[in-house]
Protein backbone atom coordinates (compact mmCIF):
# COMPACT_ATOMS: atom_id res chain seq x y z
CA UNK A 1 0.00 0.00 0.00
CA UNK A 2 1.46 3.45 -1.12
CA UNK A 3 1.42 6.37 1.34
CA UNK A 4 -0.50 9.48 0.79
CA UNK A 5 1.10 12.35 2.73
CA UNK A 6 -1.46 15.08 3.66
CA UNK A 7 0.94 15.80 6.52
CA UNK A 8 3.32 18.70 5.35
CA UNK A 9 2.50 21.32 7.79
CA UNK A 10 3.75 18.22 10.56
CA UNK A 11 7.09 17.79 8.42
CA UNK A 12 8.27 17.35 4.90
CA UNK A 13 10.09 14.62 2.66
CA UNK A 14 13.63 15.54 2.78
CA UNK A 15 14.12 16.42 -1.47
CA UNK A 16 16.20 14.29 -2.90
CA UNK A 17 18.55 16.76 -4.59
CA UNK A 18 19.21 17.69 -0.43
CA UNK A 19 19.68 14.30 0.14
CA UNK A 20 22.16 13.99 -2.55
CA UNK A 21 23.63 17.44 -1.77
CA UNK A 22 24.43 16.48 2.02
CA UNK A 23 25.39 12.72 1.44
CA UNK A 24 29.60 13.67 1.13
CA UNK A 25 28.96 15.57 4.38
CA UNK A 26 28.65 12.57 6.35
CA UNK A 27 31.06 10.20 5.40
CA UNK A 28 33.75 12.14 3.00
CA UNK A 29 33.74 16.14 3.73
CA UNK A 30 33.53 15.38 7.55
CA UNK A 31 35.98 18.59 8.62
CA UNK A 32 34.62 21.03 11.64
CA UNK A 33 34.46 24.27 9.49
CA UNK A 34 36.24 25.92 12.51
CA UNK A 35 39.87 23.94 11.68
CA UNK A 36 42.75 25.98 10.47
CA UNK A 37 43.34 22.99 7.99
CA UNK A 38 42.18 22.91 4.30
CA UNK A 39 39.50 20.01 4.91
CA UNK A 40 37.85 21.67 7.34
CA UNK A 41 38.18 25.03 5.63
CA UNK A 42 36.29 23.68 2.77
CA UNK A 43 33.56 23.13 4.66
CA UNK A 44 33.14 26.82 5.49
CA UNK A 45 33.19 27.47 2.00
CA UNK A 46 30.13 25.48 1.86
CA UNK A 47 28.30 26.75 5.13
CA UNK A 48 29.12 30.34 3.46
CA UNK A 49 26.99 29.54 0.25
CA UNK A 50 23.94 28.00 1.99
CA UNK A 51 23.78 31.09 4.22
CA UNK A 52 23.93 32.62 0.58
CA UNK A 53 21.08 30.59 -0.85
CA UNK A 54 18.87 31.05 2.51
CA UNK A 55 19.19 34.69 2.79
CA UNK A 56 18.38 34.73 -1.06
CA UNK A 57 14.74 32.94 -0.37
CA UNK A 58 14.29 35.65 2.41
CA UNK A 59 15.22 38.93 0.62
CA UNK A 60 17.72 39.29 3.01
CA UNK A 61 21.51 40.12 3.45
CA UNK A 62 23.65 36.63 4.11
CA UNK A 63 24.72 38.35 7.92
CA UNK A 64 21.75 38.51 8.62
CA UNK A 65 21.27 34.79 8.66
CA UNK A 66 22.36 32.76 11.91
CA UNK A 67 21.73 28.46 12.01
CA UNK A 68 20.15 27.05 14.92
CA UNK A 69 18.95 23.86 15.87
CA UNK A 70 15.25 24.20 14.44
CA UNK A 71 12.48 26.54 14.61
CA UNK A 72 11.56 26.37 18.17
CA UNK A 73 15.43 27.39 19.12
CA UNK A 74 15.13 30.18 16.82
CA UNK A 75 11.75 31.79 18.39
CA UNK A 76 13.25 31.01 21.70
CA UNK A 77 16.21 33.37 20.63
CA UNK A 78 14.04 35.97 19.64
CA UNK A 79 11.77 35.96 22.36
CA UNK A 80 14.38 35.73 25.15
CA UNK A 81 17.04 37.63 23.38
CA UNK A 82 15.23 40.13 22.99
CA UNK A 83 13.86 40.51 26.32
CA UNK A 84 17.87 40.21 27.34
CA UNK A 85 18.74 42.99 25.50
CA UNK A 86 15.74 45.29 26.89
CA UNK A 87 15.39 44.30 30.82
CA UNK A 88 13.39 47.75 31.58
CA UNK A 89 10.92 46.12 29.32
CA UNK A 90 8.30 43.72 30.79
CA UNK A 91 6.13 43.42 27.79
CA UNK A 92 5.45 40.64 25.56
CA UNK A 93 2.19 40.74 23.08
CA UNK A 94 1.22 37.42 20.99
CA UNK A 95 -1.59 36.03 19.75
CA UNK A 96 -3.94 33.08 21.18
CA UNK A 97 -3.25 31.05 18.20
CA UNK A 98 0.97 30.90 18.19
CA UNK A 99 2.25 28.02 18.15
CA UNK A 100 3.55 26.08 21.18
CA UNK A 101 7.33 26.82 20.68
CA UNK A 102 6.05 30.78 21.13
CA UNK A 103 2.62 30.49 23.31
CA UNK A 104 4.44 28.52 25.61
CA UNK A 105 7.50 30.33 25.83
CA UNK A 106 4.96 33.60 27.02
CA UNK A 107 3.76 31.92 29.32
CA UNK A 108 6.52 30.20 31.02
CA UNK A 109 8.09 34.20 31.26
CA UNK A 110 4.67 35.50 32.44
CA UNK A 111 5.18 32.97 34.93
CA UNK A 112 8.43 34.68 35.88
CA UNK A 113 7.10 37.90 36.14
CA UNK A 114 6.64 39.53 32.98
CA UNK A 115 3.33 40.88 31.95
CA UNK A 116 2.14 38.54 27.90
CA UNK A 117 -0.82 39.85 26.46
CA UNK A 118 -2.66 37.58 23.92
CA UNK A 119 -4.50 38.77 21.09
CA UNK A 120 -7.88 37.27 19.77
CA UNK A 121 -9.06 36.61 16.66
CA UNK A 122 -12.41 36.25 15.00
CA UNK A 123 -14.25 33.31 13.89
CA UNK A 124 -12.78 32.88 11.01
CA UNK A 125 -9.19 33.66 12.92
CA UNK A 126 -8.72 37.00 12.00
CA UNK A 127 -6.68 38.88 14.38
CA UNK A 128 -7.80 42.30 16.22
CA UNK A 129 -5.51 44.22 14.99
CA UNK A 130 -7.08 47.62 16.78
CA UNK A 131 -6.64 45.69 19.98
CA UNK A 132 -3.05 45.13 19.13
CA UNK A 133 -2.26 48.70 18.60
CA UNK A 134 -3.78 49.87 21.58
CA UNK A 135 -1.43 47.51 23.63
CA UNK A 136 1.63 48.53 22.26
CA UNK A 137 3.58 51.08 25.16
CA UNK A 138 6.97 51.92 26.36
CA UNK A 139 7.24 49.07 28.23
CA UNK A 140 6.56 46.63 25.79
CA UNK A 141 9.99 44.63 24.47
CA UNK A 142 8.69 42.48 21.73
CA UNK A 143 5.27 41.62 19.46
CA UNK A 144 5.51 38.48 18.15
CA UNK A 145 2.84 37.37 15.67
CA UNK A 146 2.96 34.14 13.79
CA UNK A 147 3.38 35.02 9.69
CA UNK A 148 1.09 32.11 8.89
CA UNK A 149 -1.09 29.53 11.20
CA UNK A 150 -0.17 25.90 11.02
CA UNK A 151 -3.22 24.64 11.54
CA UNK A 152 -5.65 26.63 9.88
CA UNK A 153 -3.02 28.38 7.26
CA UNK A 154 -4.26 31.37 7.97
CA UNK A 155 -1.61 34.22 6.77
CA UNK A 156 -1.59 37.32 9.31
CA UNK A 157 -0.71 40.87 8.21
CA UNK A 158 3.04 41.04 9.96
CA UNK A 159 4.07 43.57 7.32
CA UNK A 160 1.65 45.73 8.82
CA UNK A 161 2.35 44.98 12.68
CA UNK A 162 5.76 45.01 12.03
CA UNK A 163 5.30 48.51 11.00
CA UNK A 164 3.30 49.29 13.73
CA UNK A 165 6.02 47.94 15.77
CA UNK A 166 8.47 50.24 14.71
CA UNK A 167 6.49 53.09 14.76
CA UNK A 168 6.65 52.75 18.46
CA UNK A 169 10.35 51.51 18.66
CA UNK A 170 9.47 47.98 19.59
CA UNK A 171 10.86 44.70 18.19
CA UNK A 172 8.87 42.81 16.07
CA UNK A 173 9.53 38.76 15.23
CA UNK A 174 7.22 36.39 13.56
CA UNK A 175 7.23 32.64 13.47
CA UNK A 176 7.35 31.98 9.15
CA UNK A 177 8.33 28.25 10.08
CA UNK A 178 5.26 27.37 7.85
CA UNK A 179 5.36 30.70 5.18
CA UNK A 180 9.00 30.28 4.09
CA UNK A 181 9.02 28.08 1.01
CA UNK A 182 5.29 28.62 0.21
CA UNK A 183 4.94 32.43 0.06
CA UNK A 184 7.34 34.64 -1.28
CA UNK A 185 8.89 36.86 1.00
CA UNK A 186 11.52 40.00 0.67
CA UNK A 187 12.28 41.32 4.13
CA UNK A 188 14.64 43.69 2.65
CA UNK A 189 11.32 45.61 2.26
CA UNK A 190 10.03 45.05 5.33
CA UNK A 191 9.94 46.06 9.14
CA UNK A 192 10.29 42.54 10.32
CA UNK A 193 13.06 42.57 12.95
CA UNK A 194 13.26 38.76 13.53
CA UNK A 195 12.38 35.97 11.99
CA UNK A 196 11.61 32.35 12.24
CA UNK A 197 11.54 29.28 10.10
CA UNK A 198 12.68 25.66 10.37
CA UNK A 199 14.67 22.79 7.72
CA UNK A 200 11.96 20.23 8.35
CA UNK A 201 9.23 22.30 6.85
CA UNK A 202 10.62 22.95 3.19
CA UNK A 203 12.27 19.32 2.73
CA UNK A 204 15.21 20.25 4.81
CA UNK A 205 16.33 17.87 7.32
CA UNK A 206 15.43 18.02 10.68
CA UNK A 207 17.42 19.55 13.31
CA UNK A 208 18.57 22.49 11.18
CA UNK A 209 16.87 25.93 11.34
CA UNK A 210 17.59 29.71 10.80
CA UNK A 211 16.98 33.14 12.77
CA UNK A 212 16.87 36.10 10.52
CA UNK A 213 18.07 39.41 12.83
CA UNK A 214 17.86 42.52 11.23
CA UNK A 215 21.11 44.72 10.96
CA UNK A 216 20.67 46.73 13.90
CA UNK A 217 18.50 44.56 15.87
CA UNK A 218 19.88 44.27 19.42
CA UNK A 219 19.23 40.70 20.75
CA UNK A 220 21.59 39.25 22.99
CA UNK A 221 22.75 35.59 22.66
CA UNK A 222 20.85 32.48 23.45
CA UNK A 223 23.63 29.79 23.29
CA UNK A 224 26.71 30.88 24.76
CA UNK A 225 30.15 29.39 24.17
CA UNK A 226 32.21 28.89 21.09
CA UNK A 227 32.28 31.83 17.84
CA UNK A 228 30.32 30.44 15.85
CA UNK A 229 27.73 32.20 14.13
CA UNK A 230 29.17 35.44 15.02
CA UNK A 231 29.01 35.06 18.22
CA UNK A 232 25.27 35.17 18.01
CA UNK A 233 24.64 31.00 18.58
CA UNK A 234 27.74 28.61 19.84
CA UNK A 235 28.02 25.30 19.57
CA UNK A 236 29.59 23.23 16.15
CA UNK A 237 28.02 23.63 13.04
CA UNK A 238 25.49 21.14 12.13
CA UNK A 239 27.11 20.66 8.33
CA UNK A 240 24.64 18.92 6.58
CA UNK A 241 21.93 20.34 8.26
CA UNK A 242 23.23 23.61 7.01
CA UNK A 243 24.30 22.51 3.19
CA UNK A 244 20.41 20.60 3.18
CA UNK A 245 18.60 23.85 4.53
CA UNK A 246 20.66 26.02 1.77
CA UNK A 247 19.85 23.62 -1.39
CA UNK A 248 16.39 23.31 -0.17
CA UNK A 249 16.01 27.17 0.00
CA UNK A 250 17.09 26.92 -3.81
CA UNK A 251 14.43 24.56 -4.28
CA UNK A 252 12.16 26.44 -2.68
CA UNK A 253 12.91 29.78 -5.23
CA UNK A 254 12.42 27.90 -7.95
CA UNK A 255 8.97 26.27 -7.16
CA UNK A 256 7.32 29.17 -5.71
CA UNK A 257 5.19 29.36 -8.40
CA UNK A 258 4.24 25.77 -8.55
CA UNK A 259 3.48 25.82 -4.91
CA UNK A 260 0.90 29.14 -5.27
CA UNK A 261 -0.60 27.19 -8.67
CA UNK A 262 -0.50 23.52 -8.48
CA UNK A 263 -0.50 22.86 -4.85
CA UNK A 264 -2.84 24.98 -4.61
CA UNK A 265 -5.27 23.68 -7.51
CA UNK A 266 -5.14 20.21 -5.59
CA UNK A 267 -5.76 22.04 -2.05
CA UNK A 268 -8.53 23.58 -3.53
CA UNK A 269 -10.42 20.44 -5.27
CA UNK A 270 -9.79 18.31 -2.31
CA UNK A 271 -11.54 20.83 0.19
CA UNK A 272 -14.49 21.66 -2.55
CA UNK A 273 -15.11 17.77 -2.93
CA UNK A 274 -15.01 16.53 0.62
CA UNK A 275 -17.35 19.89 1.53
CA UNK A 276 -19.84 19.21 -1.22
CA UNK A 277 -20.02 15.02 -0.19
CA UNK A 278 -19.64 15.42 3.41
CA UNK A 279 -22.72 16.88 5.10
CA UNK A 280 -21.91 19.18 8.49
CA UNK A 281 -18.69 19.58 7.65
CA UNK A 282 -17.32 23.09 7.86
CA UNK A 283 -13.72 24.67 6.60
CA UNK A 284 -11.61 26.27 9.51
CA UNK A 285 -9.78 29.46 8.82
CA UNK A 286 -9.43 32.35 6.04
CA UNK A 287 -10.64 31.01 2.87
CA UNK A 288 -9.37 33.68 1.09
CA UNK A 289 -6.10 34.60 2.96
CA UNK A 290 -4.27 31.23 3.47
CA UNK A 291 -1.31 29.14 2.89
CA UNK A 292 -1.59 27.72 -0.64
CA UNK A 293 -1.31 24.01 0.76
CA UNK A 294 -3.60 24.29 4.06
CA UNK A 295 -6.87 23.00 4.28
CA UNK A 296 -8.56 22.65 7.95
CA UNK A 297 -11.68 20.69 7.95
CA UNK A 298 -14.19 19.94 10.71
CA UNK A 299 -16.78 17.45 10.79
CA UNK A 300 -19.63 17.40 13.34
CA UNK A 301 -20.34 14.82 15.58
CA UNK A 302 -17.41 12.49 14.88
CA UNK A 303 -13.79 12.05 16.56
CA UNK A 304 -10.70 13.71 14.70
CA UNK A 305 -8.30 10.49 15.90
CA UNK A 306 -10.89 8.29 15.04
CA UNK A 307 -11.02 9.75 11.20
CA UNK A 308 -7.11 9.86 10.97
CA UNK A 309 -7.39 6.22 12.06
CA UNK A 310 -9.47 4.87 9.57
CA UNK A 311 -8.11 6.95 7.20
CA UNK A 312 -4.46 5.24 8.09
CA UNK A 313 -6.19 2.05 6.97
CA UNK A 314 -5.68 2.90 3.21
CA UNK A 315 -2.13 4.77 4.15
CA UNK A 316 -3.45 8.43 4.18
CA UNK A 317 -1.59 10.83 6.47
CA UNK A 318 -3.33 13.37 7.89
CA UNK A 319 -3.18 15.10 10.96
CA UNK A 320 -6.18 16.40 13.88
CA UNK A 321 -4.13 19.80 14.67
CA UNK A 322 -0.47 20.60 15.19
CA UNK A 323 1.81 17.82 15.97
CA UNK A 324 3.47 19.59 19.18
CA UNK A 325 -0.27 19.15 20.45
CA UNK A 326 -1.79 16.50 18.90
CA UNK A 327 -1.18 13.73 21.71
CA UNK A 328 -3.67 15.87 23.82
CA UNK A 329 -7.35 14.81 24.45
CA UNK A 330 -8.08 18.40 24.46
CA UNK A 331 -9.68 20.58 21.42
CA UNK A 332 -7.05 22.75 19.34
CA UNK A 333 -6.23 25.70 21.02
CA UNK A 334 -6.12 27.78 17.90
CA UNK A 335 -9.98 26.57 16.84
CA UNK A 336 -10.72 27.40 20.80
CA UNK A 337 -9.67 30.81 20.56
CA UNK A 338 -11.88 30.75 16.69
CA UNK A 339 -14.65 29.88 18.79
CA UNK A 340 -15.18 26.90 16.79
CA UNK A 341 -18.33 24.82 18.30
CA UNK A 342 -16.83 22.23 20.42
CA UNK A 343 -19.01 18.93 18.72
CA UNK A 344 -16.81 20.30 15.11
CA UNK A 345 -13.61 21.10 17.43
CA UNK A 346 -13.12 17.30 18.32
CA UNK A 347 -13.11 16.26 14.63
CA UNK A 348 -10.89 18.76 12.93
CA UNK A 349 -8.51 17.52 10.02
CA UNK A 350 -5.89 19.30 8.39
CA UNK A 351 -4.90 18.57 5.14
CA UNK A 352 -1.48 19.99 3.91
CA UNK A 353 -0.23 18.92 0.66
CA UNK A 354 3.48 19.82 -1.01
CA UNK A 355 4.74 19.77 -4.48
CA UNK A 356 5.59 15.98 -4.45
CA UNK A 357 0.95 15.42 -3.96
CA UNK A 358 -0.21 14.17 -7.17
CA UNK A 359 -3.83 13.98 -8.98
CA UNK A 360 -4.44 10.39 -8.38
CA UNK A 361 -3.60 11.24 -4.65
CA UNK A 362 -6.44 13.65 -3.98
CA UNK A 363 -8.77 11.70 -6.42
CA UNK A 364 -8.02 8.58 -3.83
CA UNK A 365 -9.02 11.13 -0.46
CA UNK A 366 -11.86 12.40 -2.36
CA UNK A 367 -12.99 8.96 -2.86
CA UNK A 368 -12.39 7.06 0.53
CA UNK A 369 -13.53 10.03 2.85
CA UNK A 370 -17.18 10.21 2.30
CA UNK A 371 -17.07 6.67 3.59
CA UNK A 372 -15.50 7.22 6.35
CA UNK A 373 -17.44 9.55 7.78
CA UNK A 374 -20.83 8.27 7.23
CA UNK A 375 -19.36 5.06 8.75
CA UNK A 376 -18.38 6.80 12.02
CA UNK A 377 -21.80 8.81 12.04
CA UNK A 378 -23.43 5.64 12.13
CA UNK A 379 -21.47 5.03 15.62
CA UNK A 380 -21.69 7.96 16.89
CA UNK A 381 -24.17 8.71 19.58
CA UNK A 382 -23.99 12.42 19.09
CA UNK A 383 -25.49 12.64 15.48
CA UNK A 384 -28.55 14.59 14.75
CA UNK A 385 -31.76 12.46 14.72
Amino acid sequence: MNTIYLDNNATTKVAEEVFEEIRPYFTELYGNPSSMHTFGGQIGNKIRKAREQVAALLGADPSEIIFTGCGTESDNTAIKGTLAAHPERRKIITTRVEHPAVLQVCRDLESHGYTVVEIGVDRNGRLNINELENLIDDNTAIVTVMYANNETGNIYPVEYIAEMAKEKGVAFHTDAVQAVGKIPLNLSKSNIDLLSLSGHKLHATKGIGVLYIRKGTRVAPYMVGGHQEGGRRAGTENVPGIIGLGKACELARQNTELENNEVKRLRDKLETAILKTCPDAMLNGDKDNRLPNTSNISFEFVEGEAILLMLDRFGICASSGSACTSGSLEPSHVLRAMGVPFTAAHGSIRFSLSRYNTEKEIDLVIEKIPGIINRLRELSPFVKT
